[in-house]
């Protein structure tokens, strides 16, 4: 069942991506009276699942769920139909309109992308508003989990304030900044101190295979003693939260498993709050540091709120002053994802090594519904096909748009022998890049 949801939810938000990117080229070309001879939904390598003749233009799905496009009369695209490029050129055709109208058909795809983002932000700030928790509420600092991070100078209990000089405002904000940061301003026991990461810190996190990185500290809560544990006789209850251990405060898990280590071996006495109770329960440590217990931290802000560990902020807005909100929300997700791009394309960084194909944006899709959690991944999606066709590659939209501004500020438009040369690399290099991250995947899945 989950693998359903999982696979509904990726094809919805992929389907949607591409019909309305593709459209986004389809409404400008009609309206400049340009035939459009296809629009496929995925592509119809030798064969369609379905396809209707409506107005000159066929209308299909295909089988092959890798894209979709939409042909255009006279353009050179990823069909090659050089026999009609041979032909003369008629007036419904994409090379007999004016520079600016050809322009604007290229663009109209990823002017759709971002548009659909910045709609699904708005909508999200004005439904569901904002939970976030204040950088400056996190009094005693964050875990650590990662030996890569640790090595790299960050600690658990480090509280970080700003990254390449920019203030740290949110929580959310923190692991993606450390990621592609480098110099980390951290106060360590009321002292402020600069950490620079390593260049290729992210290469080291990914070779290293460690599932965790930076997480918030939580509470050491009991969710289950099994009958086989060696405490079960202990008294522990579901829903116990660790307060100490032998006298020694424990207000967060780490601490708990750091004493824990001390132990080891022992019979000890802990300190747990059991609603409004405080009471001591007698515990066996094994030679590992375990209690033989099934424990977790907190599930949601509420919760962490009710506990006293941290006050989140909650922001509702109005829908005109949503409008703002989601316009931020975009141009931050743009910014971030463009400085993504840039450290993946410098190989010193190892960024490369982390990109994934359709298996990686199938996993980000949770095992669960949730049409909040649905909408921030489409709408993030949304900005990362926006700003991938932007990039100068010919047989990508950024490369027809590159030649089409030469033409517009040269005067000579490039010849259509040319265009057909430069497609094809272009075509090779989406190849390679498709290749080379779906390899990823599967590279990942066999030795991951």
């Amino acid at each position: 069942m989950e693998f359903v949801i999982k696979i509904s939810q990726f094809l919805l938000s992929l389907s949607l991506l591409i019909v309305l990117h593709e459209l986004g080229h389809f409404i400008p070309a009609k309206a400049f009276k340009t035939r459009v001879e296809k629009f496929y939904l995925f592509f119809d390598v030798k064969f369609s699942l379905f396809k209707k003749k409506i107005g000159g233009t066929e209308y299909g799905i295909g089988w092959l769920p890798l894209g979709g496009y939409v042909k255009i009369s006279g353009m050179i695209d990823e069909s090659m139909d050089t026999e009609q490029m041979a032909q003369e050129p008629q007036p419904w055709e994409f090379r007999s309109k004016p520079a600016w109208q050809r322009l604007i058909i290229m663009l109209g795809g990823v002017t759709v992308n971002f548009l659909l983002a910045i709609f699904i932000y708005i909508g999200m700030s004005y439904f569901y508003g904002d939970t976030f928790l204040p950088n400056e509420n996190i009094t005693d600092g964050l875990v650590i989990e990662s030996t890569v991070a640790n090595n790299a100078g960050l600690l658990t209990g480090d509280k970080i304030l700003a990254v390449d000089g920019d203030k740290i405002e949110t929580f959310s904000e923190i692991s993606e900044k450390v990621l592609f940061g480098n110099e980390i301003l951290i106060e360590r026991d009321g002292k402020q101190s600069t950490v620079t990461m390593p260049e290729d810190f992210l290469a080291q996190l990914l070779d290293s295979k460690e599932t965790g990185f930076i997480s918030l500290r939580q509470p050491f809560v009991v969710i289950q003693v099994p009958d086989t544990s060696y405490n079960k006789a202990s008294g522990l209850k579901q829903g116990d939260i660790f307060l100490g251990l032998n006298g020694v405060k424990t207000k967060y898990a780490d601490e708990v498993k750091t004493v824990l280590e001390k132990f080891k071996g022992q019979d000890v006495s802990a300190t747990v709050k059991r609603g409004e109770q405080e009471i001591n329960v007698p515990l066996k440590v094994n030679k590992d540091a375990k209690l033989g217990i099934v424990v977790a931290g907190a599930s949601t802000p509420e919760t962490l709120e009710t506990l006293g560990y941290y006050n989140f902020d909650v922001k509702d807005y109005s829908f005109l002053e949503s409008i703002p909100v989601g316009l931020g929300k975009a141009k931050d997700k743009v910014v971030s994802y463009w400085d993504q791009l840039g450290a993946i394309f410098t190989p010193s960084t190892g960024a490369y090594k982390g990109v994934g194909g359709f298996k990686a944006i199938y996993d980000i899709f949770p095992s669960f519904w949730s049409w909040q959690v649905f909408w921030n991944i489409t709408a993030f999606l949304s900005i990362m096909l926006g700003v991938l066709n932007l990039l100068p590659i010919p047989a990508l939209d950024g490369g027809h748009v590159m030649f089409l501004l030469y033409e517009m500020i040269s005067g000579r438009k490039p010849g259509d022998k040319f265009m057909e040369y430069a497609q094809m690399v272009g075509f090779f290099i989406l190849i390679a890049l498709v290749l080379f991250a779906n390899g990823n995947d599967i590279y990942k899945a066999i030795f991951g």
